[in-house]
């Protein structure tokens, strides 16, 4: 009998473009309703190239689209609010733990200070002064106030990074850009539940909603990183019969965290996000395979939230003058006003170019959190709840238009540093049973060591170092001696894993400055 192994480990993902090949056909027979789904699902993810023809963030058009058809077809009426609550969670969830991945805690650590400065105290600033303008421009009571201000505070990266299309702002800036967000969610979702429990304004109530919110971030990060490292032992110590199997059991780890939290009077979310942070440089069986999966789900997760919420809004509601003239004020004001100036002050430690700095200020774009908000406040039973939640969707509405349709020409005024990112659909590597040491992959960073030099000339290298493969702009480069590095350039090299320092000194260290 032979004996099948699964090699869970891959020496290397260099993505190389090769041009497809035509493939036949293949006709499947499915149900009308089958048929019908598809049809949706299809144009759903097609948007999103119509979305960056247009200039327009994807969530726009999901959310417009779904609010109309909500309209237009009156048996499509909006899902119970409770469902909705529970499908939003759920899809933030798979959001939020993608995006602590791909920041990983190598690239979050190098921007944690303004991340925790402008996701925590940044959101409280915004809250506060957002409340404000609530509260005197439109005559809300301070306690609706607060709670409409905490519902627009939040960001998400999601939508800037949907307009700009194949485009990804390099540096700290992008750090900072998504790590905020991921922080801000949670930050103001627990804000949102510990006001909603407080029921009012005043000492007493504020002392019980900073309690609240405290628990909830301690806890959160608590199970998050302990629930993380778990994960990892987990994914790397109990195999599974199928590499199918891998994703799936990530995933279930992810909701049982998430539940976990919630059951400590934690914020699930920041679990998470925190969890997924903690597993983003590490290695592990079946690893390119769970990323890709948990990307997959994230985008899944991002139409579906959007396509929720926007059943939920009702343009009768939008059209009220009470409604929309609140909604695109407090939106400007966001926009133009609060975030540059408040945001702006807690980035001033960052040190960030002035360019890279007011593109992050500006492109504080919102999106599914804040609507989610808003429902809170129609399971609430605040009187008038409607025309608040009302003037929640105009302001995300006009952020994701507005603000989401200048974000490109923003980014080219202001000469953001941006890398183009082009699909790669092939990968070039082996699997192994077991897993692999001294494997180094390193990305030519412009004026290291390596930038400019063959491969002879590399100084700085241990001598049983291999370059073994170089991947420039989607295709293999043949290694000879004489092969000359570029900055950007992806290279594999076999050394011993304790020369790590070393080659990351020859390859991606800039000149000091």
């Amino acid at each position: 009998m032979a004996v099948v192994r699964r090699e869970a480990w891959s020496v290397n993902a260099l993505a190389v473009a090769v041009p497809e090949e035509h493939r036949h056909d293949r006709y499947h027979v499915v149900c009308p309703a089958g048929g019908a789904d598809s049809c949706g699902g299809l144009a759903a993810v097609l948007s999103n190239r119509l979305a960056y023809r247009v200039k327009l963030p994807a969530p726009a058009l999901f959310l417009v689209s779904a609010a109309v058809a909500a309209t237009v077809i009156p048996a499509l009426h909006g899902p119970p609010q409770h469902a909705v609550e529970q499908v939003v969670a759920v899809a933030l969830a798979c959001i939020l733990f993608e995006g602590g991945m791909n920041i990983g805690w190598a690239r979050f650590r190098s921007a944690l200070a303004p991340i925790a400065t402008t996701g925590v105290l940044g959101t409280f600033l915004t809250v506060i002064a957002a409340a404000l303008l609530v509260h005197f421009a439109f005559g809300l009571a301070w306690y609706v106030s607060l709670l409409v201000a905490t519902a627009v505070a939040p960001t998400d990266p999601a939508v800037v990074f949907s307009v700009l299309g194949q485009r990804e702002v390099s540096g700290r800036a992008g750090i900072i850009l998504k790590g905020e967000a991921g922080a801000n969610d949670p930050v103001g979702i627990a804000l949102m539940v510990s006001l909603i429990a407080a029921a009012g304004v005043g000492a007493g109530a504020f002392a019980h909603a900073g309690g609240e919110f405290v628990v909830q971030m301690a806890a959160g990060v608590a199970v998050g990183v302990v629930g993380g490292r778990a994960l990892l032992w987990f994914t790397r110590r109990v195999p599974l019969p199928s590499e199918g199997l891998y994703p799936l059991r990530a995933l279930a780890c992810v909701l049982l965290l998430f539940g976990l939290a919630t059951l400590a009077h934690g914020s699930g979310f920041l679990a998470v996000f925190a969890a997924g942070i903690v597993l983003g440089d590490e290695r592990a069986p079946f690893k390119r395979e769970i990323q890709a999966f948990h990307a997959t789900l994230a985008s899944l997760a991002e139409i579906v939230a959007f396509v929720v919420l926007g059943l939920t809004i009702n343009l009768s509601v939008i059209a009220r003058a009470d409604v929309w003239i609140p909604g695109l004020l407090l939106g400007a004001a966001l926009a133009f006003i609060i975030r540059p100036v408040l945001v702006g002050l807690c980035l001033i430690p960052a040190r960030l170019k002035s360019n890279e700095r007011t593109f992050v200020l500006f492109a504080g774009l919102k999106g599914a959190v804040p609507i989610l908000l808003g429902s809170f406040l129609l399971a609430a039973h605040l009187p008038g709840a409607e025309r608040l939640y009302g003037i929640v969707a105009v302001v995300v509405v006009f952020s994701v238009v507005v603000q989401g349709s200048l974000t490109p020409a923003a980014a080219r005024l202001l000469h953001v540093p941006m890398r183009v990112i082009e699909p790669e659909p092939w990968a070039l590597g082996v699997r192994l049973r077991d897993e692999p040491s001294g494997v180094h992959r390193l990305t030519i960073t412009p004026g290291s060591p390596a930038d400019g030099r063959t491969i002879a000339d590399l100084a700085g290298l241990p001598g049983d170092a291999w370059v073994s493969f170089i991947v420039r702009d989607g295709q293999l480069v043949p290694i000879t001696g004489d092969t000359k590095l570029r900055a950007a350039d992806d290279v594999l090299v076999l050394a011993p894993p304790d020369v790590r320092e070393k080659l990351t000194a020859a390859f991606e260290k800039g000149p000091a400055k």
